[in-house]
């Protein structure tokens, strides 16, 4: 059985042709690293981050209380010592559990919370569900409060980024100013 070897320049083409390609997704690879570093936003990064630490405060609490579940129930407990002991089962004394959470807001008018969540925009752009789980409100209410500031002309909202985000204005700067001076005054 003869078989037959292509020429020297088209094994030269096709060695020339692979190298060319390889070179050209390592060129492609580092321009793809390189505008993906560039193009982060910050604000992104940082809501990030945020939710990163409640996904690790929840799993936390979570596995709390798996090991709360992982105790043996009281009704092995009274089946189990009788046979061994023969005797009367002892009732098993077991401290309250205290809940761990998070502290709500008390109760409060309307401009104490708006002056609240003013103070935190304050210092960057958040979103209505940041807004939300920091001030332990409802979604609905959250979504009130907003859109009263906003109308009210205290907050901006970036209606460019779904879900929007609300930065202070410079009346809501004021507005925050002037109770400050009522409070120290």
């Amino acid at each position: 059985m003869l078989v037959e070897i292509p020429d020297p320049q088209v094994i030269i083409g096709v060695i020339v042709a692979f190298v060319v390609g390889v070179f050209g997704m390592m060129i492609y690879g580092k321009i793809k690293a390189f505008s993906s570093q560039k193009g982060e936003d910050p604000a992104y990064l940082s809501r990030l981050e945020y939710y990163e630490r409640q996904l690790i405060d929840m799993k936390i609490r979570m596995d709390a209380l798996d090991l709360d579940e992982a105790a043996p129930p009281q009704q092995v407990i009274e089946k189990i010592e009788p046979v061994l002991e023969k005797k009367a089962p002892e009732p098993v004394k077991k401290e309250a559990e205290k809940a761990v959470s998070k502290p709500r807001m008390p109760n409060m008018d309307f401009n104490g919370i708006a002056e609240h969540v003013l103070g935190l925009i304050t210092v960057k752009e958040m979103t209505s569900r940041d807004i939300q789980i920091t001030i332990g409100r409802s979604r609905e209410h959250t979504s009130r409060l907003m859109k009263r500031l906003f109308e009210e002309g205290l907050v901006e909202r970036n209606e460019k980024r779904k879900p929007f985000t609300y930065k202070i204005t410079e009346k809501g700067r004021s507005r925050i100013g002037t109770l400050e001076q009522s409070v120290t005054a």
